[in-house]
């Protein structure tokens, strides 16, 4: 795992050039403790690409930016490329020599081989970019599901620049550190800020599955996969676990691959039990597992996570979450760098801090609520539609709903009158206002009428309504899934194990996605 950086421009060097470079690279230092490279290409326009790296893989040879053999091609990529052993043998039939063991340059030689259709072999989580100094062309990538980051942004005077994080960008001549209301329209809704928006005015996320093209000044942003509608497997229960087993196992042993001590988050749920289960089977030596507990006992789900790492037999370590967990705010928002209000962003931070005292790459239980159902919504909302065909019995049940006590999150009461609060919304609706948090009445009290009027951005539940209805799905359950996926996975989970965990330089891998 590393930390990208770079521009395209027309600018005098002395006005952006090695120093402003450097200066981005410093930035991402924390995503890449063991070194740093560079390249600045000659010509017009000038291109500039930036490294920190995390070594993991071909410790010797792999540094970065990475050029072929012609020197007219070089690369800089953050994450790992988990099929390119598979990818090496076919690019050498086609005449490519390798230099180095590294899956950066299985990329580099895809790209010459196969232009632009070369993110569509790769397996792997990933955001790189290529400098292609024949076309004068810039090629940027980022995988199908979003577990790596990329930011961009592009002046009026053509200059273009790129970065692991946004903070890389902000000290770039001209930038402008100015809150986007938008941002903060959807913050306040959903918790994040989705793609293509950041926080900040004139910069903007890559969304996951997307290339991004720069050539003559004019930016080109396209999809290149999607994930589309499969037919339903109609077979006895016995065959359906194993070949969950089988490809949970086959995803979890790519995912194994580094020369750097590996690990796993173990909280005790299914997701990461079954990550662990499987690691534990695939391994030769102890499987090394960590988890975080709380000293809150409605919170703490340690005595789940010993039962499986005593089951599986790996070497087990915790941690609690202090007391003073307030004190780190400050840290995590400057590594965040747009307000985010998740904030299972702190014990993320937590274990991946004490993870790293062990090992430098860490699997994670992420993508399985998502894969399998597992969230309460998803039955809540199936539930209200079956709820809507009782009638006059559900009109009464409603009724005394209403008078249930208990105004705890978590208390019946309260989770039983969230249920009916939005009863009349068609399913995609519902289910917006249901993962939202300030609905559109409550966002106009608490936001000013200068931001509303300022934020040029959809009205929030309505653009999650429109993604759902965009993922192609007619079954609800299917749909709600398929939505996750595109949107509150990569904009909110993997935002907060990707900036929590590289802000300690430790590699997370999600063997569900």
């Amino acid at each position: 795992m590393c930390g990208i950086c770079g521009f395209v421009t027309e600018r005098p060097a002395a006005e952006l050039g090695d120093a402003q470079l450097s200066r981005m690279m410093r930035m991402l230092a924390h995503r890449g403790p063991d070194g740093e490279g560079s390249l600045v290409s000659e010509g017009r326009p000038r291109a500039a690409l930036g490294h920190r790296r995390l070594a993991v893989i071909d410790l010797d040879t792999g540094a970065q930016p990475m050029t072929s053999p012609c020197a007219a091609v070089s690369i800089v990529l953050n994450g790992e490329i988990y099929n390119y052993r598979d990818l090496r043998p076919y690019l050498e039939s086609r005449g490519h020599r390798f230099a180095t063991r590294s899956d950066t340059e299985v990329i580099l030689h895809l790209y010459e081989e196969e232009g632009d259709a070369c993110v569509k072999r790769l397996r792997g989580m990933f955001a790189f970019a290529i400098w292609d100094s024949t076309r004068r062309r810039l090629f940027a990538a980022r995988d199908r599901l979003g577990v790596k980051p990329f930011v961009y942004l592009q002046d009026p005077d053509g200059t273009f620049a790129f970065a692991s994080e946004a903070k890389a960008l902000l000290g770039l001549p001209g930038v402008r550190r100015e809150a986007d209301p938008a941002a903060l329209n959807f913050l306040l809704a959903l918790q994040y800020v989705p793609h293509p928006w950041t926080g900040f005015k004139g910069i903007r996320k890559l969304p996951p599955a997307h290339t991004l093209s720069l050539q003559d000044g004019r930016l080109e942003v396209r999809p290149y996969w999607r994930l589309e509608p499969q037919p339903k497997l109609d077979l006895p229960p016995g065959e359906l676990e194993e070949a969950i087993r089988e490809r949970l196992t086959d995803c979890v042993g790519i995912r194994l691959l580094s020369e750097v001590p590996l690990g796993a988050f173990l909280s005790g749920g299914l997701d990461s039990s079954a990550v662990v289960a499987a690691m534990a089977s695939l391994k030769k030596d102890k499987t090394r597992t960590f988890s975080i507990g709380f000293k809150e006992k409605a919170f703490d789900e340690l005595a789940h996570a010993r039962r499986v790492a005593r089951h599986v037999g790996s070497e087990h370590t915790e941690a609690l979450v202090a007391p003073d967990a307030l004190a780190l705010l400050p840290r995590l928002a400057w590594h965040y760098d747009e307000p985010f209000a998740d904030a299972s962003a702190i014990p993320t931070f937590y274990v991946s801090q004490e993870a790293r005292r062990h090992v430098t790459v860490a699997l994670t239980g992420d993508g399985g609520d998502e894969c399998f159902g597992g969230y309460d919504r998803y039955r809540a909302t199936l539930a209200f539609e079956a709820w809507k065909r009782l009638g006059p019995l559900a009109a009464a049940a409603a009724w005394a709903i209403r008078r249930l006590p208990g105004h705890d999150e978590k208390s019946l009461g309260r989770q039983a009158r969230r249920f009916l609060e939005v009863g009349g919304d068609d399913p995609l609706r519902r289910y917006a206002s249901w993962v939202g948090f300030f609905d559109p009445a409550q966002r106009q009290v608490l936001m000013t009428e200068e931001a509303l009027r300022a934020s040029d951005g959809p009205e929030p539940f309505d653009w999650l309504v429109e993604q759902g209805r965009a993922t192609g799905y007619e079954d609800l359950r299917d749909r709600m899934e398929a939505l996750d996926l595109s949107t509150y996975l990569p904009c909110d989970l993997l935002t907060k194990v990707d900036l929590a965990s590289m802000a300690v330089s430790l590699e997370c891998r999600s063997p569900f996605l």
